[in-house]
């Protein structure tokens, strides 16, 4: 990591001369991430911000994530337009009056739903309470059950809901499976809404088991392959001569009786083949054919109907009150994530050295060039710390955590990236009937925020100067850290690839420089590529 810290001064340096000399502003510089100082510069802070973003920033980050998901689910949210009556984003906003009601249901993995997983997160099969909407999809409530039995699990680790079919317990021997899509979907003229609980009718307090995918091939040639063949797939599908007919399976009998008869597992097989073809089980966002267009709570006759409702200043200014009231739910939240990443010392936790270093360094680069202008400098900080690296884990905590992120969430954490983003502007935000909904949300936080990054640059730039020596021996320490974790191969195949891309300019500009032609490097380029070219041969 010295090394690297040492080229990433020397190409930054290069890259500001530039810039001075260039006709851009100097405000632009490291705006983007075309140069290789700029990647460098991403890969460098991920690399050393790695421990506060462990030790510290993490959490916060986490916990908005959390709040966003959780607030959002409380509401309907559509399964095609990922609109939802709590967002920050006006663009995800469901300005329909939605009913619903909010019900409790009792989910269980089947046995063979534990088996083909590996996990079982409660010890034994037990009925888990899960909090769900009656308007929820089938999907939703597949997932909202995942999100609640493993909720101590990896995103990565647990079952997916296309893998599982949900099965409603409706009596001692009763069963019904609920799909998205089947044969007693509703349609109107060239719309078919999507199954909910409601049109099923699943009551308050229903029980609920999630079962391996009654269609998929995977988990029968799994079970199969498995020594427990009492394990066996005991669950058949819904009686398919009677669906074909077009009927819905009553409930008053079992839709999915045990199958005792091991012996019929090929019967059983073909059968299921012959029916994952069915339309039944389609993907109902996939649903095109005879120009059908589904729908779940919201149906937008037309896209340029939906444009000029968005374009509606009136409406907007309507529905301002309800993203208030869900941005205040938030705020807690984004405050203590805000405050974390602009805090010099937060909870025990200090600054990490190579922002005090890199933060020096631009000033000193500023100085060098007779920069004056504090908001350059302001700009190049901003630039280069949290609107490269913050802002980036802010839209994408999958980044940093093993989780599933839902449209409708994406674009309440890219609100709150903008408002970070604005926080780091030195520009004043002139507000008018114009403005989009995510600058009068935080109207009156921005101000606060834009001290606290002020205050944070400021507070870093009367810290004590880090010395080289001090700076090397943190930077030879991750490197020791970190030894063991990246393949050395690799990376040297990315750098040679590199390396022939550019090969001329290379060649060139190691034989002009004078430390290069003492070390022969120019020389040594060649031969590297020889001894490639003769592997490869």
């Amino acid at each position: 990591m010295e090394y690297c810290t040492d080229i990433l001064k020397t190409l930054l340096a290069e890259l500001i001369e530039r810039c001075m000399e260039g006709k851009s502003h100097p405000k632009l510089l490291l705006r983007r991430t075309e140069s290789v100082a700029e990647k460098m510069l991403s890969a460098w802070f991920t690399f050393l911000l790695y421990k506060f973003l462990h030790e510290c920033a993490g959490e916060p980050l986490f916990m908005l994530y959390q709040a966003i998901k959780h607030q959002v689910d409380k509401g309907p949210v559509d399964y095609i337009t990922h609109e939802a009556r709590y967002s920050l984003s006006e663009e995800k906003l469901i300005r329909q009056q939605v009913e619903y009601r909010q019900m409790t249901v009792f989910v269980s993995m089947s046995p063979q739903t534990i088996y083909m997983s590996g996990l079982d997160p409660h010890g034994d099969n037990m009925d888990i309470p899960v909090r769900v909407l009656d308007c929820d999809t089938i999907t939703q409530v597949k997932d909202k059950s995942l999100d609640t039995i493993y909720r101590a699990v990896s995103f990565s680790s647990r079952p997916k809901h296309s893998d599982l079919d949900l099965e409603w317990r409706t009596g001692t021997s009763g069963r019904l499976i609920l799909y998205d899509e089947d044969s007693t979907t509703k349609t109107e003229g060239d719309w078919k809404r999507i199954n909910t609980l409601n049109h099923y009718r699943v009551p308050d307090g229903a029980l609920l088991t999630l079962i391996p995918k009654q269609s998929s091939m995977y988990n029968i040639s799994t079970m199969s392959d498995k020594s427990d063949r009492h394990l066996y797939h005991k669950y058949e599908t819904l009686n398919i001569s009677k669906m074909s007919g077009g009927q819905s399976p009553p409930l008053s009998r079992a839709t999915s009786p045990l199958n005792h008869d091991y012996d019929s597992a090929s019967k059983l097989f073909t059968r299921i083949n012959k029916f994952s073809e069915s339309k039944f089980l389609q993907d109902p966002k996939k649903n095109r054919e005879k120009s059908i267009k589904m729908w779940h709570l919201v149906r937008h006759d037309s896209d340029s109907q939906k444009d000029s409702e968005r374009s509606n200043k009136l409406v907007s200014e309507i529905y301002l009150t309800r993203l208030l009231a869900t941005k205040g739910t938030m705020q807690k939240f984004v405050d203590d994530l805000f405050e974390t990443i602009f805090s010099t010392a937060h909870r025990g936790s200090a600054l990490p050295l190579a922002i005090k270093y890199l933060f020096d360094f631009l000033d000193d680069q500023a100085l060098q060039h007779g920069i004056t202008d504090s908001e350059v400098v302001h700009t190049w900080k901003s630039n280069s710390l949290p609107l490269r690296f913050w802002v980036n884990l802010i839209k994408n905590p999958n980044f940093v955590f093993d989780l599933g992120k839902a449209n409708i969430v994406d674009s309440c954490l890219s609100v709150v990236a903008q408002t970070f983003m604005d926080a780091c502007s030195t520009s004043d935000h002139q507000l008018g009937k114009d403005s989009p909904s995510s600058k009068l949300l935080y109207a009156k936080d921005i101000p606060i925020y834009k001290d606290w990054v002020t205050r944070y640059y400021q507070d870093i730039k009367c810290m004590p100067v880090i010395s080289d020596q001090d700076m090397n021996a943190m930077l030879a320490e991750e490197s020791r850290l970190h030894s063991n974790e990246f393949n050395l191969n690799s990376a040297l195949h990315e750098l040679y690839t590199y390396a022939v891309k550019y090969n001329e300019q290379l060649i060139l500009t190691l034989e002009e420089d004078e430390f290069s032609c003492k070390q022969r490097l120019a020389y040594k380029l060649e031969q590297v590529h020889n001894i490639m070219q003769g592997d490869s041969q």
